[in-house]
């Protein structure tokens, strides 16, 4: 079905409207800029321009040389008793035929004639030669210049007057490892040597001699000189012209078509983006895996919709609002993308803070934009993401009651609920702060359902990873259960990081396929960050970090219902110096108070294996100290696991609605209360430390055996640390685990070669049931 009704602006669909009028201005500016570039050059007639420019180059009168990669000079020329002159010239022929010419010219063009070195034009010549043959200095390059007049009847009066006709010699040299260069004019009388003479000895000393002839009339190469005043102008007028077209289409082109497309009334108009059945996402639910209550329940709103008789019939009316609520990354928005891609009604889309502009009144119009839209294509779906961003509790604005934010969850409420709503229209929020959102938001009529949508279990984590290993090569030994459970915690944004992070790091190995290796690394660097093996450490700072990590590996493995330890490092990842990582081997849903008081315990494992290996303690235990003392005060104020304060909430519920929230006391607490909490807290501090100072004290072998495999291997697994206090050799250990690893690849490897080759045998006995129907067929 295809809409042919007219697309009103704001809706999200449809090119914008050109400008009427504009090309014909943009035209004439830039006609009028080539006209202002054109006459802003004029060739300077009777000038020859590689004549004079190599000339002036050989006499070194030019400064602020450069040459562009289209082959063209730009310098200044500076004759003695003229003003500075800028040319330009086209040497794009020669630097084609000579690569050394472009490098010639750069050099020439940094040296200066120094007349100092041979004065006397009498004697020049002789003492240049003498100089030579006694090795008083070395020549490097020597040009023999000769300029001459054009043979023509129509000579032009030249504007240089430094160039004169005539012959000379220009050479540079080295004197005292000093560079100077020199020029050698022919001299007066003829018992000094001749020009001639001395190319004849540098020529025969083998140094190299360019010669060049030199014409002072004109040539197809012409020098360019810009024209100031013409420039002058250009940037006078050239500015205002710019500022008179912004101006133009920017202001009174907008007035003059007001509520118009991108006019200065069309503010309020809604931002929303419309998906309908022709143009729709391409996520489906089968894209979104994870949260299959929270699916059924969006599919009952897409029923409601495609069939609202089925449920008229019994009475029953379509919900208002359905809320999306879920901590950052475990797939609302994702869900509201696949809502749209399944839904064969219209679909607005607009996030939270497009509502909200500099503007006073603006949100509440785009509200009642939005909604007008709506109704026009209703029945239909409204998705507004972030809805915390215009939602949140009113009156709790530093401006009084009556701020913009609010006139907009005002124009809300009312458009849900109110004398003109739409029962046609389904509003989908999404949040993760359904704490700060306003109670007339939440109450039924509105947001009739709220869907919770929870970290994913194991079998919804395997299900998100099988979605997003669609598009990556994994190896046929890749067991996805486990990398599930060993990724308890994760939300859907996360593991499709890890099946990203794993594809990345098999192609920087050259790798043909994504391995277990490279997902459980991918898995490491999304929990724990990425190891910093570039960072350069002392050795004796290596050694405090061993202990510490193995004080909490020791201490970890020996307490009760704690999660097993996945790996101890020394290398960096982070801000820290080493890392234990733990993993729960299932999705824990209570926190006991004997896991929470081994937790406190591991905390300290480092500090105390410091104490005990060093006899001083370090700054490393800063962040083990703050989780144990925040641990241990939660439990007494918050969780009752004191039997001295009792099962009592001593916390303070309201939290500050620009800060967030913080750890703190309620205000009627009592003085002797306050006492009682802080002794329970470090009661329960001490008795985990000392329990951990027996439990090390008592491991003193295995802390040293653990802590030198870290200094040796940097890196220690779980079942290697067990291995360790089991008194079993680490070398063999390691030896057994890689055989083991190395056997169940090739089985299953062998594995998929044997279905492999059984698909391929299946293919040509199908094919030949479909050509002979009746093979397999009784003859009778």
């Amino acid at each position: 079905m295809t809409n042919n009704q007219p697309k009103e602006q704001g809706d999200g669909q449809g090119p914008a409207r050109k400008p009427r009028g504009m090309g014909g201005v943009i035209l004439i500016l830039a006609l009028v800029m080539a006209l202002f570039l054109i006459l802003s050059s004029s060739n300077s007639g009777g000038q020859s321009s590689i004549h004079a420019f190599r000339s002036h180059l050989l006499n070194g009168r030019l400064s602020n040389f450069t040459l562009d990669a289209q082959g063209t000079v730009s310098a200044q020329v500076n004759v003695e008793g003229q003003p500075d002159r800028p040319i330009e010239v086209v040497v794009r022929p020669f630097l084609a035929s000579d690569p050394n010419e472009a490098a010639l010219y750069e050099r020439l063009a940094a040296m200066r004639l120094d007349t100092t070195l041979y004065p006397i034009p009498e004697e020049a010549t002789k003492r240049f030669l003498s100089d030579v043959r006694e090795q008083r200095i070395r020549v490097e390059n020597a040009f023999f210049v000769k300029e001459v007049e054009p043979v023509s009847t129509n000579n032009t009066t030249r504007q240089d007057g430094a160039r004169q006709p005539g012959s000379y010699l220009t050479a540079i040299l080295q004197r005292n490892s000093e560079l100077h260069y020199v020029r050698l004019d022919p001299p007066p009388s003829s018992s000094s040597p001749s020009l001639q003479q001395v190319t004849s000895e540098l020529v025969d000393r083998g140094v190299p001699v360019r010669s060049y002839l030199l014409s002072l009339g004109s040539s197809d190469f012409r020098v360019t000189e810009p024209n100031p005043a013409l420039i002058g102008i250009l940037g006078m007028i050239g500015p205002w012209l710019l500022v008179l077209a912004i101006v133009w289409f920017f202001i009174l082109r907008q007035m003059r078509s007001p509520g118009g497309s991108g006019g200065v009334l069309s503010f309020g108009r809604s931002r929303a983006a419309l998906y309908t059945k022709e143009n729709r996402t391409n996520v489906t639910f089968d894209d979104v895996a994870g949260m299959e209550e929270a699916k059924s329940e969006v599919r009952e709103i897409i029923e409601f919709l495609k069939n609202p008789g089925k449920f008229a019939r019994l009475g029953g009316s379509i919900p208002r609002g359905v809320l999306l609520v879920g901590s950052p990354g475990t797939g609302k928005t994702l869900l509201a993308k696949a809502i749209a891609g399944e839904a064969e009604v219209p679909f607005f889309s607009i996030s939270g803070s497009d509502f909200v502009e500099m503007f006073v009144g603006v949100g509440a119009s785009r509200v009642r934009d939005l909604f007008k839209q709506a109704r026009e294509a209703s029945p239909c779906i409204v998705f507004l993401d972030e809805i915390d961003a215009v939602g949140r509790k009113r009156g709790t604005g530093m401006g009084g009651g009556h701020d913009e934010r609010e006139q907009t969850l005002n124009a809300i409420l009312v458009e849900m609920d109110g004398f003109d709503s739409d029962k046609g229209i389904i509003l989908v929020g999404a949040t993760n702060r359904p704490d700060v959102l306003d109670p007339a938001l939440l109450r039924p009529g509105r947001f009739d359902r709220q869907v919770v949508i929870d970290r994913p279990d194991v079998k919804g984590r395997e299900a998100i990873l099988q979605v997003h290993a669609r598009k990556v090569k994994l190896a046929a030994y890749v067991d996805m259960p486990t990398i599930a459970k060993a990724t308890a915690g994760f939300s859907g944004a996360e593991l499709a990081a890890v099946i990203n992070e794993a594809a990345i790091l098999a192609a920087m190995k050259n790798k043909e396929s994504v391995d277990m290796s490279d997902l459980e690394e991918a898995r490491d660097r999304v929990r724990w960050g990425r190891e910093k093996r570039s960072r350069a450490i002392e050795e004796e700072d290596k050694k405090v970090t061993a202990y510490h990590e193995a004080g909490h590996a020791i201490v970890s493995m020996l307490t009760p219902d704690q999660d097993p330890v996945h790996k101890v490092t020394i290398v960096s990842r982070g801000r820290s110096l080493g890392a234990t990582m733990s993993l729960p081997e299932k999705d824990d849903y209570n926190h006991w108070q004997k896991k929470l008081l081994g937790r406190i315990a591991v905390c300290f494992g480092g500090r105390i294996a410091e104490q005990l290996v060093f006899g001083d303690v370090s700054a490393g235990a800063q962040n083990d100290i703050e989780q144990a003392t925040n641990l241990a005060r939660v439990m007494v104020c918050e969780l009752g696991m004191s039997e001295k304060v009792g099962p009592i909430k001593y916390t303070a519920d309201d939290e500050n609605p620009f800060l967030g929230k913080e750890f703190r006391l309620s205000g009627g607490v009592s003085q002797r209360t306050l006492e009682l909490i802080d002794e329970e807290v470090r009661r329960i501090v001490d008795e985990q430390y000392q329990a951990a100072m027996t439990m090390l004290q008592d491991q003193r072998l295995a802390l040293d055996t653990i802590a030198e495999a870290l200094l040796k291997y940097e890196t220690l697994s779980g079942d290697e640390c067990s291995a360790v206090l089991r008194g079993d050799d680490l070398g063999e250990f390691r030896a057994a685990q890689e055989r083991q690893r190395q056997t169940a690849e090739k089985e299953a490897q062998r594995a998929q070669r044997e279905q492999a080759k059984a698909a391929q045998e299946q293919q040509p006995n199908a094919a030949a049931s479909d050509e002979n129907p009746e093979a397999g067929l009784s003859g009778a």
